[in-house]
């Protein structure tokens, strides 16, 4: 699945899943953009990737800003001539019941996980259409499909993403570019380093694969999908959750 000559913009790439996904998409020859709110991971993940071989280059950005999100994907075009693939990695969470939870903790994941791939999508179409080729990749959750009490705010706007993504494919599939969604389940990284050891064995124990998920499973993921073998593929929610949850 080589990726040679491709160019691809991953945002939450300093850490997890983000930087799971740069780490193979430059494995598989693409240059890469790395976007996230942390300067130095950013420029030690770059340096890793060119130490290697690859292309990397760093752009700090808060993809809860949108003029940012707009000035960071200007400056990626322009350094690299093109975006081929964009990987809407980034994610926060700020769970609390429905009852107490407040509006800005409502919004600040809404603006994050869902608003920012939007607004993302829209910077890079413009490329993909021109070279009529392109591959977005919105990274959704299990929770997304099944909900999850305390977590109204990430659930909703991780089910937005999966909308997202079949309206999308279905406005550009003409243009031979394609949208589709990776739906982790329970994977093993920094956002889920502070659950209990309770929460983590029953989580485990609705694993049918029994085991927890590593990003190194999601990046496998979008690599393929970002892939030519992946062309026939769209507007599809592609679950990697261990057989938690089927159909």
């Amino acid at each position: 699945m080589s990726l040679s000559e491709r160019v691809a913009f991953v945002t939450g790439a300093s850490q997890g899943i983000g930087r799971a996904c740069a780490l193979k998409l430059a494995q598989s020859g693409a240059a890469v953009a790395l976007a996230a709110r942390s300067q130095d991971k950013l420029n030690a993940l770059a340096g890793e990737i060119t130490a290697a071989g690859g292309k990397a280059a760093a752009f700090p950005l808060d993809v809860a800003d949108e003029a940012q999100i707009k000035e960071v994907l200007k400056s990626a075009i322009a350094r690299f001539g093109k975006i081929d693939i964009l990987v809407n990695n980034a994610g926060i969470t700020r769970d609390q019941l429905v009852m107490r939870m407040k509006r800005t903790d409502w919004d600040a994941v809404l603006n994050t996980n869902l608003t920012s791939a939007y607004l993302c999508i829209q910077q890079v179409i413009g490329s993909m259409l021109k070279q009529r080729w392109g591959r977005i990749i919105n990274i959704t959750s299990v929770f997304g499909q099944t909900g999850q009490a305390g977590q109204a705010n990430y659930a909703a706007s991780k089910a937005g993403l999966i909308g997202l993504t079949m309206a999308i494919a279905r406005e550009v599939a003409s243009r031979n570019i394609t949208c589709n969604a990776v739906a982790p389940g329970f994977i093993e990284t920094a956002m889920t380093e502070s659950l209990s050891d309770d929460f983590k064995q029953n989580a485990v124990k609705m694993i049918p694969l029994g085991r927890v998920g590593t990003p190194e499973d999601v990046a496998n993921a979008v690599a393929y999908l970002a892939s030519e073998e992946a062309a026939y593929v769209t507007g599809h929610v592609l679950n990697v959750n261990g057989g938690m949850l089927m159909g």
